[in-house]
């Protein structure tokens, strides 16, 4: 997805934008409210993170610009003011989340694939197959096939090969996983995504010889035509 981050910490800017990098995101980052207007009213993003204490216009005000310009893209407030009444200043002027410093970026990344499967199925005509490489998947089939061979997966496996096909060419962390396959937004303890990931790279690759799923030490997962 492409984000547009409003943050006007320099250490924290860059620590977001290169966290939504890793996680498969293109992410624009500006540091004034001013700017920030003007790149959500003329260019087209997925998400817009703002945070509310920014130079030359404050970002319940840029929020309330977008939104009196009929600008529908969701967004998310990213701040320190944290009180209820904060809160719920924020969102009664048409934010779709709040999260407050100090935060985790796995929720952050977590939040952002919310809003942007909330505002995609509108957005895109139905697929009912994927197709990356030689591999392809027919969505209403719940059929796999690789070079026009039959690969019997699992509901769990399935899914988990789906949104590394939908996502093709972007990194996927294994929490963007928890959440898409599992329905979880975060969980330390968790080894069920490598545990999937290795019983489909068994059904995926080994009878091929080949790699499908590349590993990105210290980021995620990708798929590409490659």
């Amino acid at each position: 997805m492409k984000l547009l981050v409003l943050e006007d910490d320099k250490d924290i800017g860059e620590w977001v934008r290169d966290g939504l990098t890793r996680a498969g995101h293109t992410v624009d980052l500006v540091t004034n409210g001013k700017d920030a207007l003007v790149a959500a009213t003329t260019r087209d993003f997925d998400v817009l993170i703002l945070d509310r204490m920014v130079p030359e216009l404050d970002g319940l005000s840029v929020l309330k610009a977008i939104r009196a310009a009929q600008n529908t893209t969701p967004v998310i407030f990213l701040t320190a003011l944290s009180d209820i009444d904060d809160r719920v200043e924020g969102l009664q002027s048409g934010a779709d989340d709040y999260l407050s410093k100090p935060f985790a970026m796995t929720e952050l990344e977590a939040r952002v694939a919310a809003l942007g499967r909330r505002a995609t199925p509108s957005a895109t005509p139905e697929v009912t197959k994927l197709t990356v490489g030689d591999v392809t998947l027919d969505l209403l089939k719940q059929t796999c096939t690789r070079r026009g061979q039959p690969i019997e997966l699992n509901g769990k496996e399935f899914r988990l090969l789906e949104a590394l096909m939908r996502a093709k060419g972007r990194i996927q962390t294994r929490n963007m996983l928890l959440e898409k396959v599992w329905d979880m937004n975060f969980d330390p303890t968790t080894s069920v995504v490598e545990t999937h990931m290795s019983r489909l790279r068994s059904k995926i690759e080994k009878p091929f010889g080949d790699t499908f799923i590349r590993t990105i030490r210290g980021a995620g997962y990708v798929v590409d035509a490659s």
